[in-house]
């Protein structure tokens, strides 16, 4: 058994050993192929996003991903490690026979008395067939932006653009980050009888009622610029598209927002300016995106403190400085943290809460934009105009007591270089 490399926090050594011994022991009795159950099951519980089932020299290493770190869970002995796979493969419908190239599938799995869909990606590596199960959630939660971590301004602002019935609304940020559950949460938002709502997507993530929900085949010809074609002569008032990943999509979803057609859609983007750059790069004329955009939401998500284990300090001053604030405006100001308990694996955090930046493309920013100026002047006007930053809404996360800096810096490192 291997430990977790990532350094950020122990795996609760109880339940982790709990699970470890529960799942050797049936190994020993049951079989491998009959423990894949069991251990989607468990990982249900916990509330993971994925199982990584990574070959090495050893065999096949099983880590899970809680609250967006890898933790080691069991490592199967070698000559397990092919059955393992091919009933992995057998269940996401996949070519068994095909080793060499990378394969996508999908399966329904009944775990808690409830359907839950999971992704699965397999591909080659040295040591073998590496497979990765998406676990995902469940269509009941964060359907609402009050679920999402949202400040009462935010989400007042991003109310008022889901209803404007024309106009892009982009969710940025990188993969992990939330953007595909705040769209369906836009989309819940607006979900009415006297709407036309249709979403473009590759998979289908949650199934929503009231909302036509289409699946791309790419291996069909029919990607996201062939689907949102034949979706526009259809009648639609809300469009969401899965992913903005091409110029001819940006295009098309430009224009649809120009014609009286509301668009959802997500963006890999650091942050709501960088988004401006992408489309600037998918050669869409300024005035196109200055009159296109309506708003765009960029998002990050930050473990918050275990609840459990939840302790109040008093902040060094190199943390005041951090935050802006001077020892002497501290007045006995405590921040929280966690300690390290069973409920958050040792690791002092226990869920995940998001941060946001809401750029409304209005005023001063269309002009802006159409007068072709840089990142830094596009976040200073939005700045000016109101908006908080990933960086700003994070550090009020930590005054509020919900995360740590720590935490923020840990996700956060990267932003704005």
């Amino acid at each position: 058994m291997t430990s977790s490399p990532t350094g950020h926090g122990r795996f609760g050594e109880v339940r982790q050993k709990a699970l470890q011994e529960e799942l050797r022991q049936l190994l020993d009795v049951v079989g491998p192929v009959s423990l894949i159950d069991l251990l989607m099951e468990r990982s249900f519980q916990l509330k993971a996003t994925d199982i990584h089932f990574d070959p090495d020299e050893l065999g096949l290493r099983v880590r899970i991903r809680v609250d967006g770190l890898l933790h080691d869970v069991i490592e199967f002995p070698r000559e397990v490690m092919a059955n393992v796979v091919s009933r992995l493969k057998i269940m996401a419908k996949m070519d068994i026979a095909e080793r060499r190239l990378a394969q996508d599938g999908h399966f329904t799995n009944v775990v808690l008395n409830k359907k839950r869909d999971i992704r699965a990606g397999s591909g080659p590596t040295i040591h073998g067939e590496r497979m990765v199960l998406r676990l995902m959630p469940d269509a009941a939660d964060y359907t609402a932006f009050e679920e999402l971590g949202l400040e009462d301004d935010q989400i007042a602002t991003l109310d008022g653009h889901v209803r404007v019935p024309y106009g892009v609304i982009l969710s940025v940020g990188p993969v992990g980050s939330g953007k595909t559950t705040m769209l369906y949460a836009c989309l819940q938002r607006i979900n009415e009888p006297e709407k036309s709502l249709v979403t473009i997507e590759d998979p289908v993530e949650r199934q929503i009622v009231g909302v036509n929900q289409i699946q791309i085949e790419p291996k069909k010809d029919f990607g996201f610029p062939a689907a949102l074609r034949g979706v526009l002569r259809q009648d639609p008032n809300v469009i969401m598209v899965g992913e903005i990943r091409d110029s001819e999509t940006a295009h098309i979803a430009c224009r649809a927002g120009l014609t009286g057609v509301t668009v959802f859609s997500t963006l890999h983007a650091n942050d709501t300016a960088a988004a401006v750059d992408v489309f600037r790069n998918f050669d869409i004329p300024p005035m196109f995106i200055a009159n296109s955009l309506e708003a765009i939401v960029s998002q990050r998500l930050l473990r918050k403190v275990c609840d459990r284990c939840r302790e109040e300090y008093e902040p060094t001053e190199a943390e005041l400085a951090v935050l802006g604030i001077g020892p002497a405006e501290a007045g006995g100001m405590k921040l929280a943290r966690g300690t390290g308990c069973d409920d958050c694996f040792y690791t002092g955090y226990l869920g995940r809460t998001g941060v946001f930046e809401v750029m409304s493309v209005r005023g001063r920013l269309r002009k802006a934009i159409v007068d072709g100026r840089s990142h830094r002047e596009i976040m200073d006007t939005a700045v000016e105009e109101g908006m908080a930053t990933l960086e700003m809404s994070a550090k009020r996360k930590v005054l509020a007591g919900q995360t740590t800096i720590d935490e923020v810096n840990r996700v956060l490192t990267t932003y704005g270089e």
